[in-house]
């Protein structure tokens, strides 16, 4: 592994990614990270684009917020515990001898969260939502697919203000510097290292764009279309993830060993490509429309109410007979018969016509 960038390219430098110069702000006693910050601006942007979806798929009013308040710290619960699971040398110490720290599990704000924990328990607490309200997980899932990755790509920008999680040594002009204290032991401070937060970002708006596209033009549903964010996004986090550098767990399969997060990645591939394949078969022509539970469907009487303004507006009448329809009042025999009298006339004036 090289620890010096040629002289030559030295001046590289002006046009490498720069470290940051700033990772939050303290407002009195509180520090606020920049690493939070760009997390939370991922979950309003999901939200956003989720609860836009959402609405045009026929989501009932409101129920968005009522599911994001269960998978949002669901989300962020797994996601801290898969990364605490993946990279445990830092709570627990190396070979887990005691040496680490345990106080650092909740400090999230350093740094830390796992994708997979957070998709895994993020979808237990959605479906807990998506039960309170009566609406198919598969639906909400579907809908909240690119909302996701969109979040992804914003939250990724928290490990360039974390300076962290940066990849392999690079000459690319795109190449990151990271301020001293943060360069790896064995590497020049000069040393520029692959924006692996910055590849991430591009791969998944990428994701984005193609996952809206696919839903245009296929209309997926059965959770289709979130085993095709698992793809995408694992696709890219292979080839990504082999870059980085830093500790990480270590896993050998077939006589490969390399890094937890990649094997994770390939086997979630896996799995979603068999399962989205299955799911197309044995679905086609089955497809259901409906985002509600069975039994959960909008009230009968909301839709009598609508069929009775429907009649209200088509008898034109104001006033008494109009009002008794949309209540469901009966209605009086003079205002029915007032009601009545232009149809009788003009009947009558047809008959006189022929």
């Amino acid at each position: 592994m090289s620890t010096l960038i040629p002289q030559q390219l030295s001046g590289a430098l002006g046009a490498a990614i720069p470290a940051p110069v700033w990772s939050g702000f303290d407002l009195g006693p509180l520090r606020i990270h920049a690493y939070a910050l760009c997390i939370l601006l991922g979950i309003v942007a999901a939200l956003w684009l989720t609860d836009r979806r959402w609405k045009k798929r026929g989501g009932p009013e409101g129920s968005i917020w009522d599911i994001a308040i269960w998978a949002i710290p669901f989300g962020i619960i797994g996601g801290r515990l898969y990364h605490v699971f993946s990279s445990p040398d830092a709570y627990f110490g190396p070979g887990y001898d005691g040496t680490g720290d345990l106080s650092l599990i909740p400090q999230i704000w350093l740094g830390g969260l796992g994708i997979w924990g957070a998709v895994v328990l993020g979808v237990v607490g959605a479906w807990i939502g998506c039960r309170r309200a009566g609406v198919k997980i598969s639906a909400f899932i579907d809908a909240a697919a690119p909302g996701i990755l969109l979040a992804q790509a914003i939250g990724r920008w928290g490990n360039y203000f974390n300076q962290e999680l940066f990849g392999a040594p690079t000459t690319l002009p795109w190449g990151l510097s990271v301020s001293p204290e943060f360069v790896p032991p064995g590497f020049s401070p000069d040393t520029l290292f692959h924006p692996t937060f910055l590849y991430e970002c591009l791969w998944n708006l990428a994701g984005v764009a193609v996952l809206l596209l696919l839903d245009r033009k296929f209309r997926l549903r059965s959770g289709r279309l979130f085993l095709m964010y698992a793809m995408i996004y694992t696709a890219g986090r292979v080839w990504i993830e082999m870059l980085r550098i830093d500790d990480a767990e270590q896993i050998t399969f077939f006589g490969i060993t390399t890094r937890l997060n990649v094997w994770t990645s390939i086997i979630v591939f896996v799995a979603a490509l068999a399962v989205f394949l299955i799911l197309t078969y044995a679905r086609r022509g089955k497809e259901s429309e409906s985002v509600y539970l069975p039994g959960h469907e909008p009230a009968a009487d909301e839709t009598l109410e609508g069929a009775a303004d429907s009649e209200a507006r088509t008898v034109g009448g104001s006033g008494d007979s109009a009002d008794a329809v949309k209540t469901g009042d009966a209605v009086p025999a003079d205002a029915a018969d007032k009601a009545a009298a232009p149809k009788s006339a003009a009947k009558d004036s047809a008959k006189d016509g022929k």
